[in-house]
């Protein structure tokens, strides 16, 4: 199973799901989100893979999302423009990111749904 893990290493949830997949033996591609950050093609094709709403890409608690007053932004724009919003800075989106076969893709860290979709088959 291909798995690509983007990340942020100071981010504590992004440590916390690292934690998680080496205790249960899964190893993955790592990714640094700052140096090689998602591209607009691929943050594109994860957001209709994650079938999350878009708003739910952005890293909501990041400084950058704050310094540029995209809470409001986010309520309004349409899908490509804030796309293309994410795509200017890996620190915009939310981390991690576990893609799955290039067709599982998990926004953020939540065991369960992790396990359910890298333990239980």
């Amino acid at each position: 199973m291909s798995l690509l893990f983007i990340y942020y290493p100071k981010c504590g949830t992004c440590r916390k799901a690292l934690k998680w997949l080496k205790e249960n033996g899964i190893d993955v591609k790592k990714r640094h989100i700052a140096e090689t950050p998602p591209t607009r093609k691929e943050l594109e094709e994860w957001f209709i893979a994650s079938q999350l709403p878009i708003r739910k890409l952005f890293n909501t608690s990041g400084k950058k999302y704050r310094e540029q007053g995209l809470k409001e932004k986010v309520k309004t724009a349409p899908e490509t423009e804030l796309l293309d919003i994410l795509a200017t800075d890996g620190m915009l989106v939310k981390r991690p990111i576990l893609v799955i076969e290039n067709r599982t893709v998990f926004f953020g860290f939540n065991e369960s749904n992790w396990k359910t979709a890298l333990t239980e088959n």
